[in-house]
Formats: structure tokens, sequence, C-alpha cells
């Protein structure tokens, strides 16, 4: 039996039978996110187990998630734009903080979120800067980082409450480097990874307190389909010969609770390079052959979790040297079936990044 904190429920009239067991949490699935302190279960009458989400039923909110940076057709923003519990991209917000694009962003601390590292153009043009965001969603002014100065990275949560920066591209050539995040929000210096180095990749968490980082390249003309597994302490394992089309530049999230899914990305240039391909990572870390992705092939994406249980994935750029900028999305239901295009708001742009927050306000 997982441990759980302090929960709250809804009750369908279907789950009355089962309250006299909620305390002891014997109906619980275990393989689910462990919960956050007052986060809301709501009763499964198929499974006949308790699930997180579905907390639009409740006055105390759920899961949204933002979209932030990256390079529009004139030059790198600061743009962020946030999405509803509901999966709504909202307008354009004017940003905070150092404009650039190909950075990463994860949870953390239960309800919030950070942006990290990316290129901003200049010399040098690759950067350690984070901005952390409120469990309102709004964005703050630059931190100078800790760590290697990189871009092409990525980040995913962990531990329930913490986050991990992984892999990317620095001054001297692709990295494994990984920098954990705290649950205030605070990152750490470099630990030297394991696996191979490279730039693109994608990283979710899965499990409930796990995360992976997969694919990526290690040239320009090799793409990878390897993951490495993260544990719920941080440590970052060795190479897993992954299965399905070696890419970079595509993105991960989490859906469903405990699962995550790798999306889009591209393998070289030009349009028919860019691809909708989608993996389903399951509750245990194992990444599933392709799928045939619905919507518009691209790279220099982005995917959040939000609604509890959801995913989205949306903007980057299509065709030769990508040089159409996007604003589609994408919604990921929570058995992880991606649905067609949905002409999104906002500007169009590649290489943002994305993630969750506000999981209680």
């Amino acid at each position: 039996m997982a441990t759980y904190k302090s929960i709250r429920y809804i009750v369908p009239t279907e789950a009355v039978e089962h309250t006299d067991s909620i305390n002891a949490l014997s109906d619980v699935d275990t393989d689910t996110t462990a919960p956050t302190d007052g986060q809301i279960l709501k009763w499964n009458n198929t499974n006949s187990k308790w699930y997180p989400g579905d907390v639009e039923e409740s006055a105390s909110g759920t899961q949204k998630a933002i979209f932030g940076f990256g390079n529009t057709a004139s030059g790198k923003t600061n743009i962020t734009n946030l999405v509803s519990s509901s999966g709504v991209v909202a307008s354009d917000t004017t940003g905070v903080g150092t404009a650039r694009y190909s950075l990463a962003a994860a949870g953390f601390g239960g309800d919030k979120a950070i942006f990290g590292f990316g290129d901003k153009g200049g010399n040098p043009f690759r950067t350690n800067i984070t901005n952390l965001v409120s469990n309102i969603g709004v964005v703050a002014t630059d931190t100078t980082g800790v760590g290697t100065i990189r871009t092409a990275t990525a980040a995913a949560g962990y531990g329930e409450d913490k986050a991990i920066f992984g892999f990317g591209v620095s001054m001297s050539g692709n990295t494994n480097i990984t920098n954990l995040v705290s649950n205030t929000g605070v990152v750490s210096s470099d630990t030297t990874g394991v696996g191979t180095a490279r730039e693109g990749p994608a990283a979710a968490g899965f499990g409930g307190d796990k995360a992976i980082f997969g694919f990526g390249s290690t040239s320009s003309s090799n793409f990878t389909n390897i993951s490495n597994l993260v544990s719920n302490a941080g440590v970052v394992a060795s190479d897993t010969t992954g299965v399905g089309t070696g890419r970079d530049q595509l993105a991960a999230t989490g859906y469903g609770g405990d699962k995550a899914i790798f999306g889009f990305g591209g393998i070289g240039q030009g349009g028919t390079s860019d691809v909708s391909v989608t993996n389903l990572v399951s509750n245990v870390g194992v990444v599933a052959s392709d799928t045939t992705g619905v919507g518009t092939g691209r790279s220099y994406i982005a995917a959040a979790g939000y609604g509890g249980d959801k995913a989205i994935f949306g903007f980057g750029s299509r065709d030769l040297y990508e040089q159409t900028n996007e604003n589609v999305t994408n919604l990921v239901s929570n058995v992880g079936v991606v649905s067609t295009d949905t002409t999104s708001v906002g500007t169009g742009r590649k290489g943002p990044a994305a993630a969750g927050y506000s999981t209680t306000a």
C-alpha cells in the first residue's frame, strides 16, 4: 500500500457504501500518483477505485498549465499563455525575464513551476537563467542560475514535489548533466549524469513520483530513442534502448494520473521530417512503440498536464528549416488519446516550454 498524505474526497452516491474504508485507503489505487496535501480523490465506479482528479466539482480548483517563452518570426520572446483546468489556452501575456527559446520547464512544490536554461541570443547565447512560476501563474523575474549554461534541455517533476533538468547542449557540446530542483524551487549545481549525452530530448513524470528522459539527438543526423529513468530520489539511470522513431525537439508530459506520453518532434530539416508520432509510457516506465499521431507534425513543441489527469501539446514549428511557427494545440485525454488540431490563440512560436501548476489555487 502506498503512503498517502491528508486527502479530501468527492463521494458520489455510488461510492457511499465504500466510505467506511476511506480512512484506511483500502480502496485507493496504489499505482496512481500519491496525492498532495488536500488533493481530492473521486470514486471510479467502473473499477471500484479512488483516483486523483475530476476536481472540477470542488470550489478549490484543479491543475492548470502554462506555456512560456519561445522564438517567433520576429525573434525570441518572453510571452506566456495560461491554460485553464479545462484545457483552454489564454491569449498572450507579456512576460517577464529574459526572452529565450529551447528551454525547459517542470512543476515543483506540488503547485508551482519553473522555467530554466535556453537560448537567448548574444554572447554567450546559452543560459542557465531560471524563472519561477507561482501557483496563480505569475512568472517571476530572472534568477541567475547555477550549473552549466545550455540549451535544448528537458525537465520533469519527480518525488512528488521536486524537479530535475537534464541533458542539453553547452558551449562545448552535448551533455548528460542534470540539475535537481528542490521543493522550494532552488536549482542545485551540476550532477555528472549517466547515459548518452544529447540535445533535444523530452522528459515527463510517471508512476506518481518518478520521471523519464527520452529521445534526443547526438548530432545533426543521429536521432535516438534512448530513455533514462529517474528514481523518486532524483537518480538518473543508465540508458535503456528505446522503442519508436528516434527524434529530437519533441515534448513529453504526464497524463492519466500516473502515465506519460512523448509526442511530435523532428528527424532532420524539411517539412516531411516533422512528425506527429506519439509513444505512451506505462506507470512503470515502459515506452510503447509508435502510435501514428494526429495533428500537424512539428518540432520544437511543448507539453504539460492540466485538469489533474489530461495533457496538452502546443506550439512548435514546421516546414523547411522550421520557418513556419504554429500556435496549434492538441489535447490528450486521460487515456492517452491525442486529439486533432485546435487552432489556438496566442503568438505562434517554436521552442517554448510548458509545465503544470496550481493543483489548489
